[in-house]
């Protein structure tokens, strides 16, 4: 475990309160000014990691038309990047620890570009799902270090806090329109633009990380060993357990049920897979926990996990995660396929959420003040999923039903990422804030890719035909909407349940 300190890298809305932070390098900026290379690096990798999911999502239809992909492959192509980021962040964020983070986010962005330009020789959904792979690991390579690397840049804790403020606003700025902009792209430029987007960013990042950023000091590294079978582990429990859903509907789809059978890429699935994803995981997991309680030097100490305020940021932000994929993933597939909206009106439609998302900051300091941050957690949280709520009971309905869906999640979402990384922030022990940043953002992300593959698997176990073909039937129709109801709802239930556990551990802290 890492004894050095780190802001949390609280997505999607910004950082926790800082801690003070040993072994910062003596010849510090004196002001935002004077690290503003630094500064603009750490932003584009903040903004990468923020602007990605959220601009390819408005892509999916087009996507899954030119590439003939199943709804199972579509689902993939947006979930492969959050299992691999989820999965790889805590062992990769153990190892920057031991070798430098400026040197493995250096190396990832490199590998970020590499990946995005291989998006232009795309032909098939697998390519395509390889490539977001890849991405995700260079994704886990740089985003936990972005806030990590930027508090350590200054001394004094009123800079380090206008630093990290201004990297989240740049990563808050893409999650805000990403959709917008994504939409208006297609609307003149192929769909590989979107993901070539990130070339000049990675590009950028590099540059103001290598020239602006100080080589790590080997005395502020951490000495224990990596604990690799932990890593292994763990990142096998997640991916299996994310996998299983998906290959459950694969194994079944030969009979033409289910999501994008007929035409096109369909993934062929024994149906032996998805038992061994299932086994997989159960093994795997059981493993990881018995590793992590007897190993000298754990990947993760469990006890930190089990801290009341830990467990209770880290559930609300789950629950939020959770809740926003789903709405994002289905909102999306309802514009655009069944009621027949372009991508540039679909891009409008989610205009509301940015608005919110972006003026929404003037809410969080007046909601702490007035609640407190416990009851500011659990609030939000709710918001969020109350939003989830509205959009699969009465989203068919018309788009008021979904306009106040998005400005449920997206005021919810503004304040819950603040106050609950910052209530994982103060369970934990000073020395251990580090791995508190990588667990917050393998919460949401882990969150994110369960979300996805929920709304996924319902949507293409209901579904019949090609979801991507044009002119539905009157009973495609409502089987779409009935999934979307049938997803949504499980969605709920499960972020409201999270919502319950934070707020009952919370009460224990």
């Amino acid at each position: 475990m890492s004894s050095e300190l780190s802001p949390v890298a609280s997505r999607p809305d910004g950082p926790a309160a800082p801690h003070t932070t040993p072994g910062s390098p003596s010849n510090t900026p004196g002001s935002l000014r004077e690290a503003w290379v630094a500064i603009a690096g750490l932003s584009a990798v903040f903004l990468f990691e923020m602007l990605d999911n959220s601009i390819l999502n408005v892509a999916l239809p087009t996507i899954g038309r030119e590439l003939h992909a199943s709804t199972s492959a579509l689902q993939l192509v947006t979930s492969s990047y959050a299992i691999v980021f989820g999965g790889l962040m805590l062992a990769l964020s153990a190892l920057a620890d031991r070798v430098g983070r400026r040197r493995i986010m250096l190396i990832g962005l490199v590998l970020l570009a590499l990946a995005s330009l291989a998006t232009a020789v795309v032909t098939t959904p697998e390519e395509l799902i390889a490539v977001r792979a890849v991405m995700g690991v260079a994704a886990a390579m740089t985003t936990p270090g972005s806030l990590a690397l930027a508090f350590r840049l200054f001394e004094d804790d009123t800079l380090r806090v206008r630093a990290t403020t201004v990297i989240s606003t740049v990563g808050l700025v893409g999650l805000s329109i990403g959709p917008t902009v994504g939409g208006l792209v297609l609307a003149v430029a192929p769909w590989q633009v979107l993901l070539l987007i990130n070339v000049p960013i990675a590009a950028l990042a590099f540059i103001g990380i290598r020239r602006g950023v100080a080589v790590d000091d080997p005395e502020g590294l951490h000495r224990d060993p990596v604990d690799i079978a932990g890593g292994i582990l763990g990142t096998v429990t997640i991916v299996a357990t994310l996998l299983a859903p998906t290959l459950f509907v694969e194994a079944g789809s030969g009979s033409g049920a289910g999501a994008g059978s007929g035409s096109g890429s369909s993934l062929e699935i024994g149906s032996w897979a998805p038992w061994l994803a299932v086994a997989a995981a159960v093994v795997a997991g059981a493993l990881f926990v018995w590793r992590e309680r007897t190993a000298r030097h754990p990947l993760l100490d469990l006890r930190l996990v089990a801290l009341p305020l830990v467990s209770s940021g880290l559930a609300f932000k789950a629950a939020s995660g959770l809740a926003t994929a789903g709405l994002g993933y289905l909102i999306t597939l309802q514009l655009q396929l069944a009621w027949g909206w372009s991508p540039a009106q679909a891009a409008l439609g989610m205009l509301p959420q940015v608005v919110v998302l972006l003026g929404g900051g003037v809410l969080i300091g007046p909601v702490v003040k007035r609640v407190g941050l416990e009851n500011a957690a659990w609030m939000s949280a709710t918001a969020v999923v109350a939003g989830l709520a509205v959009f699969a009971t009465l989203g068919r309905f018309g788009y008021g039903w979904v306009l106040l869906a998005l400005v449920l999640v997206a005021a919810g979402m503004r304040v819950v990422g603040v106050v609950a990384g910052t209530n994982v922030m103060r369970g934990l022990p000073s020395t251990r804030t580090t791995i508190g940043a990588a667990l917050v953002d393998t919460a949401s992300e882990v969150a994110t890719a369960v979300g996805i593959a929920v709304a996924g698997t319902i949507l293409a176990a209901l579904f019949t035909g090609s979801i991507t073909a044009g002119g539905w039937s009157a009973a495609q129709g409502v089987e779409f909407a009935n999934a979307v109801e049938i997803g949504g709802g499980v969605l709920t239930v499960l972020a409201g349940a999270l919502v319950v556990v934070g707020m009952v551990r919370a009460r224990r802290a």
